[in-house]
């Protein structure tokens, strides 16, 4: 018996083992982490067109347009759309039109961009370019080569040039007041200022806004004065620029803000009585 079983042939089962295939495989995870990422990117996009303004969407869109320049006046290619951008204001980037069709920028120009030179703009289409509102500003600035002003009279203005236009400040100094005590009859230094700003505001024809401001009043009132006050003021001043030369359609509102927009740090500061006169940007 020991003999025959030790002759019996040995029989080896191999079992085999197929992996990876079908739901057990590990493909279906890199096509589920691609529209992940893809649903991501569209509710990213979705936020993006409802938190920004028309206007950042389209620098957004510039900014992934192609700008592929060959030369300095020329751009584009043997696109589909013949080289033309279709963020151009006129197309035709190829021929170096990209740019606005007036007043654009040379490097904007060649790189088929739609940027605008808003100095040149605003000269050539009747606006006030920056160059020319710092130019009238510093001939009410004492420290101009081509001030129009005396050093007595400059110490009570202040210019500046913003979004808005140019702003001229007429202020008053401790001792040295704009109008009588609490009230908008104007004094003669105002009288001199004014006459002073409307001959510099002569040298253009834009619009002129004036804004009346006041200090805050130093005890609580049932009924606070600095509204009417701010307005009879910049009313009373309104009335002079009417006997200067200046032409009065070109005023275009006259506003009391009282003692909304203080500029000094104490509320009760002389230095928060003051007007302003503000040469107008077009549009503004």
């Amino acid at each position: 018996m020991a003999t025959a079983g030790a002759n019996a042939p040995i029989i080896i089962k191999r079992k085999k083992v197929v992996g990876g295939g079908g739901h057990h495989g590990g493909a279906w995870k890199v096509a589920y982490a691609d529209f992940v990422t893809a649903m991501m990117a569209f509710f990213l996009l979705m936020w993006l067109l409802n938190a920004t303004t028309e206007t950042q969407r389209k620098g957004i869109a510039d900014y992934f347009a192609p700008t592929v320049s060959m030369a300095r006046v020329s751009g584009g290619g043997d696109d589909s759309f013949g080289g033309d951008s279709v963020f151009s204001e006129e197309s035709l980037a190829k021929n170096g039109t990209g740019a606005s069709a007036r007043h654009h920028d040379e490097e904007d120009k060649a790189r088929g961009m739609s940027g605008v030179d808003r100095d040149r703009a605003g000269e050539a289409e009747g606006d006030m370019g920056n160059r020319k509102l710092e130019d009238l500003a510093n001939k009410l600035s004492a420290r101009s080569g081509e001030s129009m002003v005396s050093e007595d009279l400059a110490r009570h203005i202040v210019t500046r040039v913003t979004d808005v236009g140019l702003v001229v400040e007429l202020f008053d100094l401790p001792g040295q007041q704009l109008f009588d005590d609490n009230s908008s009859r104007p004094l003669p230094l105002l009288q001199d200022l004014v006459g002073v700003v409307a001959g510099v505001f002569a040298l253009a024809d834009n619009r002129i806004a004036i804004n009346g401001h006041v200090r805050s009043e130093p005890v609580v009132r049932r009924v606070n004065p600095v509204w009417d006050l701010s307005t009879d003021r910049a009313t009373a001043v309104r009335r002079l620029v009417d006997r200067t030369a200046l032409d009065p359609a070109r005023l275009h509102r006259v506003t009391g803000l009282a003692d909304r927009e203080l500029v000094a740090g104490n509320p009760l500061s002389v230095r928060n009585n003051r007007i302003e006169l503000v040469l107008l940007r077009d549009g503004k």
